[in-house]
């Protein structure tokens, strides 16, 4: 029908005010927010621009975290039409002074706004928007996002127009908006506050009277005749990958896939590792430590140097057990040289370890007290024994212990190259690759024999019920769960995947949804998940809902638990499952990030890299009676250890 006239928008102006929040976070976050104008605006080009710049590792803002006054530190812009907000936003640790962190940014952007900004970052901030257009081709929903984003709410043609835009902006430009825009007389600052919250204490259940939640009648309805059809169609997806797949003398296994959708070319690295197994006694934390200091550049460049050269090259590079390099196609080899240069030979400076030592002690005394933190680490003591490694965890005391020395020996003894995958995917040949490859990873060597990694088997569990409180929650958050003796290569672990689909694995269609939230009223949210591993796994089984519907949710739960147990899951519905697992499986090569991550996953895993396509010949194949002896054997509804995060249950 005919649409109204939009209503005239008339903004007052922004009265400046300043508010603090406290939350149950280890970190807390200060912000200071500016009105920008719109996607409309003619200044929005330079703003973006600034934006940049302003959140670049090599200017001021960011300068103060190796400073050690912030954890991290970033601008954004969040624009709409006629209007937009623009933000820096630092991180901190819970015992620094947000006061006299918020005057510090206030200098940074005051002096922004009179002295204007480096010519060289206006330039680099230009070339990293080249860069990331043609890295927003590698996905098919982040395409998709920018299509939407550039015709609908920026009002252009095609998101090649916008950078169009930003070729033509200018130093003087980005100068000239930061004087105007960058006003902190009419600014809102913000601080939430990092406190901590009680301990875990022993819970006896019980629940109080329903729930109220006015859901409607549901009724099944019918699918149309060609909704059916594709329905009933359980086929076998074609893999769009063929990875060629080699290993370099020095044990380090690379996997190239070529691809031609864009001219990038993106390297993803893993190093097997269990920071809970090979940290040394009483060194917890030492690979928070590691991972904090490797963007202090390498032993021949400093961090300045080694991000002003990969700003000459628009590239995104990770340095770590995840490490990880992308870059536009011609500058392939300058990417590699530099991810290599920082992973294998990073600077790892003593100056610098004082600065994140400080600050990661801190944070991990606020982590320890937080109620998230203590949720998981109840769960984990009770569904592993005492002694097992997962239970281990850094303190203040063992942070503030360590040394450079202990972190460079950490380095030496877990940045193995056996124990690493490499994974090149982009606009490259195999050849190419290896080659490359070669070049700057070949000479990384390893000495001594190859470390345990996996986490040992564990015995079963037994039934605990667990309270942690957070009054900053009004509904709990719970968490159902028992341990598995179970590896990830069983052939048992297919049946229970989908088994665990039929349960909770598609939301308003699953058993666990339709029993609590549709018929039940008892939770707004519910999932099932299983989590296998190396050497075992984990049933976890989560919802929300109020203190009083606790109990009477988890009995639902164990009912359909043992209802699997006990029939066979109908065709109709194990039909409707399957074709949902198969219909993932494409989706999981959507995009360049996932089919790398996902060949890296499945290479942790000792899975062949075409396990996708052999997973769903499995679930077409499997009978409710295999899920159901899977069920049987493996699911224990009786031994599920309850963790709750909120309110005490009722």
């Amino acid at each position: 029908k005919p649409l109204p006239a939009r209503p005239q928008l008339r903004l007052r102006p922004v009265q400046p005010q300043s508010f603090s929040v406290p939350t149950d976070n280890p970190v807390g976050t200060q912000m200071i927010a500016i009105r920008t104008p719109g996607l409309d605006s003619p200044d929005f080009p330079a703003l973006e621009v600034l934006s940049d710049v302003l959140s670049s590792h090599r200017f001021d803002l960011y300068g103060l975290v190796p400073q050690g006054k912030a954890i991290d530190a970033e601008f954004s812009l969040d624009p709409l039409p006629l209007s937009g907000l623009a933000y820096a936003a630092v991180s901190f640790t819970a015992e620094a002074d947000p006061k006299a962190l918020a005057a510090d940014v206030r200098a940074i952007l005051q002096r922004v706004a009179r002295d204007g900004v480096p010519a060289e970052l206006v330039e680099a901030a230009k070339l990293h928007e080249r860069s990331e257009a043609e890295f927003q081709k590698n996905s098919i929903a982040g395409s998709a996002a920018v299509w939407a984003d550039a015709v609908a709410l920026y009002g252009l043609e095609s998101p090649d127009d916008d950078l169009v835009r930003i070729e033509k902006v200018t130093v003087a430009d980005v100068n000239r908006v930061a004087r105007k825009y960058l006003d902190l007389h009419h600014a809102v600052t913000a601080v939430m506050v990092p406190r901590g919250s009680g301990q875990p204490v022993a819970s006896r259940g019980g629940f109080g009277g329903p729930e109220t939640i006015a859901l409607g009648e549901a009724k099944p309805t019918p699918l149309p005749d060609w909704a059916q059809s594709a329905l009933s169609r359980l086929a076998v997806p074609d893999s769009t990958t063929h990875p060629v797949v080699s290993t370099l003398a020095n044990g380090l296994t690379l996997i190239v896939q070529p691809e031609q959708i864009s001219d990038t070319v993106s390297v993803y690295g893993f190093i097997r590792n269990r920071p809970e197994v090979q940290a040394p006694p009483q060194r917890q934390g030492i690979s928070q430590l590691l991972d904090l200091l490797l963007p202090y550049g390498s032993e021949r460049l400093d961090r300045v140097a080694f991000e002003q050269a990969l700003d000459a090259i628009g590239a995104r590079e990770r340095a770590g057990s995840d490490f990880s390099v992308q870059v536009l196609t011609p500058d392939f080899e300058r990417g590699v040289e530099l991810l290599a240069d920082n992973q294998l030979r990073p600077a790892l400076p003593p100056q610098a370890l004082e600065v994140v030592r400080a600050q990661v002690a801190q944070v991990v005394a606020a982590r320890n007290k937080s109620p998230g933190h203590l949720a998981q680490h109840a769960l984990r003591a009770t569904l592993f024994p005492k002694d097992d490694p997962s239970l281990r965890e850094a303190t203040p005391e063992t942070v503030r212990a360590l040394t450079i020395d202990d972190v460079r020996t950490y380095f030496h003894d877990t940045f193995r190259p056996d124990l690493a995958t490499i994974v090149v995917i982009g606009k490259v040949t195999p050849q190419q690759a290896s080659a490359t490859i070669g070049k700057y990873f070949g000479g990384w060597s390893a000495s001594g024999p190859t470390p345990q990694v996996d986490l040992p088997s564990v015995p079963a569990n037994r039934a605990a019920q667990i309270a942690v409180p957070d009054d900053s929650r009004i509904q709990d958050q719970v968490l159902l769960a028992h341990n598995l003796d179970l590896t990830r290569s069983n052939p048992d672990y297919y049946a229970l995947e989908l088994g665990s689909a039929v349960l909770g694995g598609g939301f308003y269609s699953t058993r666990f949804s339709i029993d609590l939230r549709k018929d039940a009223g008892l939770v707004y949210s519910v999932g099932s998940d299983l989590q296998v591993g190396r050497s075992r796994g984990v049933y976890l089984v989560r919802y929300a809902c109020d203190p009083q519907n606790v109990a009477k949710a988890q009995d639902i739960v164990v009912r359909d638990l043992k209802a699997m147990q006990a029939h066979p899951v109908g065709d109709e519905e194990l039909q409707r499952v399957k074709a949902l697992l198969l219909r993932r499986i494409p989706l999981s090569e959507a995009s360049i990030d996932d089919i790398a991550l996902g060949f890296i996953h499945r290479r942790d895993l000792d899975l062949p890299l075409d396990e996708p396509i052999l997973a769903a010949r499995r679930y077409v194949a499997l009978e409710p009676g295999e899920v159901q002896s899977a069920f049987r054997k493996w699911i224990r509804p009786e031994d599920l250890v309850r963790v709750t995060q909120g309110p005490a249950p009722r």
